[in-house]
C-alpha cells in the first residue's frame, strides 16, 4: 500500500547520483509486481529476490550489492525529505564522517497527524553535539541516546563494511546489532538537527505487533551485551547497561499480546535466573 509513495522519495531525491537496492523479502501480495513495474522504468534500481526471511536478512542481502560511496537504509512504508541524502552527503564529504544522525518524526495513519517523541529527537544528542565531529568516547553514556534505527543514518559504505557489521536474522528487532557494532567503531559521527524522516505508524508495521515475535527481544538484549564484552567495554557501561536489559525486556513484555505473556514471562524468568554476574542485582536502581 506504501511502497510507491515511499520509493517515490527516494528516487525523486535532489541527489540523483544514486543506487537503489530493493529486496523482495518473499511478499505474497503485489509488493513484487510493484517493485519490477518501478525498475523498469528507473535504471538506478537494483531489485533482488529473496525466499521470506525477514527484514535483518534482507537488509544483510542488500549490503552485498552496495557500490555507492555512502549507504542508507531506508523502510518500505516510510518517507523522507527530498533534500535529505544530498544535505547529508555533503556534510559527510566535507566532514570526513564514519555516519551522520539525523531526526525523525512519526506519523500515526488511523488520525492523520504526526507527533515528536524523545526518542527520534535525541535532543541530549543534539546538545552535546553542537555541531561538531564526535567519536563513540567522546559521547560516554550518551551512547544509550541515540536511536538505534538504520533510517536516521547516513553511512560511510566502506566504514561499514570494514566495521563487519550486520543485521541480526531472524528477529524484527534486527537493528540493534546492527547500530552497536557500527557505534563501537565509531570515531567520527556529526549530527544534524532536521527530522529529514516520517516513520509510518500503523497495525501492519512488525515492531507494532504486540505477537509472540516479542519475546525474541530477551536473546537481542543478551547479544547487546556481548557487543560491549566483545569490544572491551562491559565494566565501563556495566550498570547502565544491566538497568537497561531490565527496562528493556520488561517494556515489551508489558507490550506484548496478553495470549502470549505466558511464554515471555517463563523466558524471562529463565533468563534472569541464568544470569552469572554475581554483580547483577546489586547495579540495579531501586525500580527495577
Amino acid at each position: 500500500s506504501y511502497l510507491r509513495e515511499s520509493l517515490d522519495c527516494i528516487l525523486n531525491q535532489t541527489l540523483t547520483d544514486i543506487e537503489v537496492v530493493c529486496v523482495d523479502d518473499g511478499s505474497t501480495d503485489d509488493s513484487l509486481d510493484i517493485l519490477k513495474d518501478i525498475a523498469s522504468k528507473d535504471r538506478r534500481i537494483k531489485l533482488l529476490t529473496q525466499v521470506n526471511r525477514g527484514g535483518g536478512a534482507a537488509r544483510n542481502k542488500a549490503l552485498e550489492y552496495v557500490t555507492g560511496d555512502y549507504l542508507y537504509f531506508m523502510d518500505a512504508d516510510d518517507l523522507i525529505d527530498l533534500n535529505a541524502l544530498n544535505e547529508c552527503y555533503y556534510i559527510a564529504e566535507e566532514t570526513s564522517l564514519d555516519f551522520l544522525i539525523f531526526k525523525a518524526i512519526n506519523y500515526a495513519e488511523d488520525i492523520g497527524e504526526t507527533f515528536e517523541t524523545d526518542y527520534y529527537n535525541m535532543d541530549k544528542i543534539r546538545d552535546f553535539a553542537q555541531d561538531k565531529v564526535f567519536s563513540f568516547d567522546d559521547l560516554g553514556d550518551l551512547i544509550f541516546n541515540i536511536s538505534v534505527t538504520p533510517w536516521c543514518k547516513f553511512y560511510n559504505t566502506e566504514y561499514v563494511l570494514n566495521s563487519g557489521a550486520r543485521f541480526l536474522e531472524g528477529s524484527i528487532f534486527h537493528d540493534n546489532q546492527f547500530f552497536w557494532e557500527v557505534l563501537f567503531n565509531a570515531e567520527r559521527m556529526y549530527f544534524v538537527n532536521k527530522a529529514y524522516y516520517t516513520r509510518r505508524r500503523h497495525s501492519a508495521s512488525s515492531t507494532g505487533a504486540g505477537d509472540e515475535r516479542y519475546i525474541n527481544i530477551i536473546n537481542v538484549v543478551n547479544n547487546i551485551i556481548k557487543l560491549f564484552v566483545k569490544y572491551d567495554r562491559l565494566d565501563e557501561f556495566k550498570k547502565i547497561l544491566y538497568n537497561k536489559k531490565v527496562f528493556w525486556i520488561y517494556t515489551r513484555y508489558n507490550e506484548i499480546k496478553e495470549e502470549f505473556k505466558e511464554e515471555f514471562y517463563s523466558e524471562m524468568k529463565r533468563d534472569f535466573e541464568n544470569i552469572e554476574d554475581s554483580e547483577f542485582s546489586g547495579l540495579l536502581d531501586d525500580r527495577n
